[in-house]
């Protein structure tokens, strides 16, 4: 390119008239560029490979960030209300505004909590982002008096802070698990395809199927047994206080 403009800033003719040969201006065009610009022009022609390498390298790496920018801003929410914004998200996670629980469904029982500011990067696979908004802590109060549903038998607490309490649980098909009451909000991320059989107090029953990766938000102030009745069944839940 820096060459061509040499050329181009050549006269067509010598100064006696005559028209300048190829050969001619192959060997003029070197000596002229290094009495103008100071340098041989191969050395240019370096320059000039390097400054176009550069920008093409930068040139991608700004279409690759817009691009994943513009992906996660697309994102919209599976859920929505005035506690959590939870987004079922592969690769590229979302920009956050609020403290935010990730849950990579590559890996079973897992969690990590974010605060605000922390950048939430990519997952390397599909992930549930649950965005905790800046609601007023709510705990219903116990009035049937039965146990909370956790902690439980076989469940583990990976963490506690807060915003949340954090569990992984598995049921045990044929098991049911005790009549419990649920004093705190919850998301739960299913693990596994799950089918339970859930009685409430007053005896009524229904059955409710869920897919692997399936996220589900359930009010508290409820008491009820679930009983696992195909396959297995895990869970994620995240209580919200």
């Amino acid at each position: 390119m820096c060459q061509a403009v040499v050329r181009r800033a050549l006269p067509p003719v010598t100064a006696l008239g005559e028209p300048v040969g190829a050969r001619d201006r192959e060997r003029v065009v070197p000596v002229v560029f290094e009495k103008c610009f100071g340098m041989p022009l191969s050395m240019d022609r370096r320059l000039c490979r390097a400054r176009h390498f550069l920008t093409m390298i930068l040139l991608a790496l700004s279409l690759s960030a817009a691009s994943s920018l513009a992906v996660a801003q697309d994102i919209q929410p599976k859920i929505d209300n005035e506690r959590v914004a939870v987004f079922d998200v592969a690769g590229t996670l979302p920009r956050a505004d609020h403290d935010f629980v990730v849950i990579p469904l590559a890996r079973k029982g897992i969690a990590e909590f974010h605060h605000l500011g922390d950048i939430p990067g990519k997952t390397g696979s599909r992930a549930i982002m649950i965005e905790l908004k800046d609601s007023s802590l709510k705990t219903y109060p116990n009035n049937p008096g039965y146990p909370n549903a956790f902690p439980r038998r076989r469940v583990k607490r990976l963490f506690e802070n807060e915003r949340v309490i954090v569990w992984s649980y598995s049921w045990k098909l044929g098991e049911p698990t005790p009549m419990h009451f649920h004093d705190k909000d919850v998301v739960v991320v299913y693990e596994d395809d799950t089918t339970l059989k859930s009685t409430t107090l007053d005896g009524t029953r229904v059955i409710n199927h869920y897919q692997a990766g399936e996220v589900r938000f359930n009010r508290g102030d409820r008491t009820h047994t679930e009983l696992l009745v195909k396959a297995t069944g895990s869970a994620v839940i995240v209580e919200l206080k």
